[in-house]
């Protein structure tokens, strides 16, 4: 199949996080063909119960490309028009993994070696897949991470903060409210607090931005609520460990302020010749903890539309990334 058939095979095949098992077949049994062609070797790494990633590798690695295999729901099939191929997955990463096997099948057939391809679990969660990764480095000397950069070789990535706000309270009949305590407005003040943070900016990274992603809690109407929460989620452009302190300080013991998630923003190598941006998503590199080389990031594809029902993937960037993934091997291999 051509790559542009591979990437609508991938995006058919459901893969939501912690449901990577079909893909992760199909990959495998994909790159067990090349492998036999080329003399490679391929395994599955295990991470969890039916969860694992995929290596491949031809020679002794110097540069590993990876990306992931989960994609975030709904799950929405492919389809195709004369510029761009859509579906739950298409840029976020199925196009990339596509385009990724097509530079090293071409490298191959150059008579290219010492490469492998990583794909992972995990990424849209809590990158389970590149820590199980980090636990057992190959050697690698770069990594070439994939997310959707247009195409762009990213120079940094903020990093993320996630917190749970948790408020208690009492009880009690909501005609008579002195007789209660409550979590919706202890609650309502802490995010207004947190919302309020002088949140710090980077020259290169930009600002550190806050969302209230979800919010809940109350019996009924008529009852004092006795428990409410909501989940805060900011992107960091440093370590996040002056943002962490600021938010504990904001709410002041008012509510519990439970850390669920935290990775620190990165900075990332240039190459002569290539494209330049900046991302402020989080991305798997963090995790791998440098354990499979210095890392870039590139990819085909937009972030603005990963994530949404206008899921797509252009079919011209993905063939351009092919042979920009072709330049960035041979560049670091020398």
């Amino acid at each position: 199949m051509n790559v542009f058939e591979l990437t609508r095979t991938l995006v058919d095949i459901e893969s939501i996080t912690e449901n990577e098992e079909r893909v992760g077949n199909a990959l495998f049994a994909q790159l067990a063909d090349l492998a036999a062609r080329d003399g490679g070797h391929v395994e599955r790494i295990p991470v969890e119960a039916n969860r694992f990633n995929v290596l491949a590798w031809w020679g002794d690695p110097v540069v590993t490309l990876s990306t992931h295999m989960d994609t975030v729901p709904p799950f929405f099939a492919s389809r195709e028009d004369e510029t761009n191929i859509w579906g739950r997955g298409a840029c976020d990463t199925k196009g990339i993994i596509a385009s990724m096997i097509f530079a090293v099948q071409e490298l191959l057939a150059e008579g290219q070696r010492n490469m492998a391809l990583l794909f992972v679990v995990g990424e849209e969660r809590n990158s389970t897949g590149a820590i199980a990764a980090a636990q057992h480095p190959r050697g690698s000397k770069f990594l070439i991470n994939g997310e959707p950069t247009e195409n762009k070789l990213a120079l940094g990535s903020k990093g993320a903060l996630r917190l749970e706000v948790v408020a208690s309270g009492r009880m009690a009949h909501s005609a008579y409210p002195e007789l209660g305590d409550s979590a919706i407005l202890k609650l309502l003040d802490a995010l207004s607090a947190l919302r309020q943070l002088p949140l710090p900016t980077h020259p290169i990274l930009g600002a550190s931005t806050l969302n209230i992603g979800t919010i809940g809690g109350g019996r009924a109407p008529n009852v004092i609520p006795d428990q409410a929460s909501a989940e805060v989620f900011i992107r960091l452009i440093d370590d996040g460990s002056a943002t962490r302190a600021a938010a504990k300080k904001a709410v002041n013991g008012k509510v519990d302020l439970n850390e669920v998630l935290l990775v620190p923003a990165v900075h990332l190598g240039s190459l002569p010749g290539f494209e330049t941006t900046v991302v402020a998503y989080t991305t798997d590199i963090p995790s791998f903890g440098g354990n499979w080389g210095q890392p870039y990031l590139l990819g085909p594809g937009t972030i603005h539309v990963a994530h949404t029902s206008e899921e797509r993937i252009p079919k011209r960037e993905i063939l351009e990334a092919i042979q920009i993934y072709k330049r960035m091997v041979k560049q670091l291999i020398q």
